[in-house]
């Protein structure tokens, strides 16, 4: 299955979750065995020169890709949720978004670790810098970020300073 047939299965949904929003729905993706498993293996082949010990994910649907490449790759996953939804120890990080403030966290057990941080779209950047702050502060090593989808037009790769690697662009 080529890029092209892959992104087939991603819907377009105009004014969601507000007007001038356009949602690509990953839904079609996700419930195709076949799209979802050749999506997987592509990201997984995007990561082949990366030298990493553990995928980080970011909430929510970072974590359907995060745990499948994991799962693939026989390694480790740390999740990176919102605030107030990780048991024991975390550590925090604060951030604005375009229409407010936010805050991610991330159990204390990145450590050392040698991470690819991954989320299922890159947008304005705002959210995976946070992640890689957090991963930071956390002492881990943020070694590449990767997407399913890049909307290159919002210029997200321009706040991250480090390699990315993304399946599919849209201009």
């Amino acid at each position: 299955m080529d890029i092209e047939e892959i992104e087939s299965y991603i819907g377009k949904v105009p004014d969601f979750p507000k007007p001038g929003i356009l949602y690509y729905d990953i839904s079609s993706l996700l419930i195709n065995g076949k799209a979802f498993s050749e999506t997987v293996k592509k990201l997984c082949s995007l990561l082949d020169s990366y030298d990493f010990d553990t995928i980080a994910a970011i909430d929510a649907r970072g974590f359907i890709f995060g745990s499948a490449i994991a799962n693939n790759l026989n390694i480790g996953m740390v999740m990176i949720r919102k605030k107030n939804k990780l048991p024991g120890k975390t550590i925090s990080h604060d951030y604005k978004l375009e229409y407010g403030n936010d805050t991610l966290e991330i159990n204390v057990n990145a450590n050392n670790k040698r991470i690819i941080l991954i989320d299922d779209l890159l947008a304005t950047g705002g959210t995976a810098k946070a992640a890689i702050d957090l991963i930071e502060k956390a002492g881990g090593k943020v070694k590449c970020f990767t997407s399913v989808i890049e909307l290159n037009f919002l210029k997200g790769r321009e706040k991250l300073k480090l390699p990315i690697e993304s399946l599919i662009k849209y201009d």
